[in-house]
């Protein structure tokens, strides 16, 4: 993966001066936020478009108005900085920032299906999110003018670069510690909704990555196989056998049911208040007899490190688990669809973050799928508990 870096960076001392006032917003205790309008600002007087989008980006996403960020033009422009050195400005190649706002026009709005593409790819928000903001560098540094459809060149860049990092990838799955689960993605009303879920997911990362990628793009993405063999760097008719021979590993994961939204929501609010509040017939009887229970917690956090398979089995953990709820009961922080499957976010003992997500088949409950790596729920207590 490509390290977050500056390519187009500024002199030392003329950033020396904004992080020196940076620090001293911090310290003085004003307004943490603060922080990245200077880092905004700062981009924007030294020319620097990758580092105007990114700090742009997170000031957004922490709930910045677009005022304050228009504003920003407004602060005085610091002209007794110094200028580059002529052997700097000799260098070439610094993107100016006019040039900076015209890449992140086309780019922004193709940002969330780039990230979709990504993290079904890879089954991590945080690498998603990297890879789509290594395919923003190069798509500043590419002659855009040449290119003629930018969602086609952004999506083969983006599906390259996730084939480059499955490679080590599969080395740290390989070596993970109990159950490997996707990181749990929330899924709000305003979300995109296919049918790649949790299970499908999982089965995804039975395939090879080239079978992986060429069944994402065509079956779920609607990409044409001449696309993706220019992509993956193989015939169209190779392509066709990828993507079929993915299908026919996958079939059993797709979903096979339609429940209705609601009714996902209501078992698992009756899930939740017959494991929590130790109703053990009234969870048995929510139960399907060859259940499976799925517990990631990455040997950082207690889960068990192979799964929980049959009822009796199930109930025995959750006999168990009652105990330790009637002591120290969960915090429900929000029900909700986590990857497709009806579930709920908790705070379970010693503050530790919880997803938990229910499969459903003919209205009773075939798997639970916990995940409590720390590691993996980064972006949800960002989402949720912030």
């Amino acid at each position: 993966m490509t390290p977050r870096l500056n390519p187009f960076a500024a002199a030392p001392a003329p950033m020396q001066k904004w992080l020196d006032f940076g620090k001293g917003i911090l310290q003085t205790g004003l307004e943490e936020s603060l922080m990245e309008l200077v880092e905004i600002r700062a981009s924007q007087i030294n020319g620097c478009a990758v580092c105007l989008h990114m700090h742009t980006a997170a000031a957004r996403k922490r709930g910045e108005s677009e005022e304050r960020l228009y504003l920003l033009d407004a602060w005085p422009h610091p002209s007794r900085l110094p200028r580059r050195s002529s052997r700097q400005e000799a260098r070439g190649g610094v993107m100016t920032a006019a040039s900076g706002h015209d890449a992140a026009a086309v780019f922004d709005p193709l940002r969330p299906k780039l990230t979709r593409i990504a993290y079904r790819m890879l089954g991590s928000v945080a690498d998603a999110e990297d890879v789509v903001q290594d395919a923003f560098i190069r798509w500043l540094e590419t002659d855009r003018d040449a290119v003629r459809e930018p969602e086609a060149f952004l999506r083969r860049v983006v599906t390259r670069l996730c084939l480059d990092h499955l490679k080590s990838a599969r080395h740290r799955r390989e070596t993970y510690i109990g159950p490997w689960l996707p990181e749990p993605v929330v899924e709000t009303a305003n979300d995109e909704i296919d049918d790649i879920t949790l299970p499908l997911m999982m089965a995804l990362e039975r395939l090879s990555p080239l079978e992986r990628a060429a069944f994402l793009l065509h079956d779920v993405f609607g990409v044409g196989f001449e696309e993706i063999a220019e992509t993956i760097d193989r015939e169209p008719t190779a392509c066709r056998q990828l993507a079929s021979r993915a299908r026919s590993h996958v079939r059993a994961a797709r979903p096979r049911f339609q429940m209705p939204r609601e009714r996902g929501l209501e078992l698992a609010a009756a899930f939740f208040s017959a494991s929590r509040s130790g109703d053990m017939q009234q969870l048995r009887s929510l139960l399907a007899a060859d259940i499976t229970a799925y517990a990631d917690g990455g040997g950082k956090a207690r889960a068990a490190t192979q799964p929980t398979v049959g009822l009796d089995n199930v109930m025995q953990v959750h006999v168990a688990l009652a105990s330790i709820f009637a002591q120290h009961m969960s915090r429900l922080v929000r029900y909700g669809f986590i990857n497709g499957l009806p579930g709920f976010v908790t705070v379970e003992q010693d503050d530790t973050l919880q997803t938990t997500a229910l499969q459903v088949e003919n209205d009773k409950i075939v798997a639970i799928y916990v995940t409590r790596n720390p590691d993996k729920l980064r972006h949800v207590a960002d989402h949720h508990l912030h």
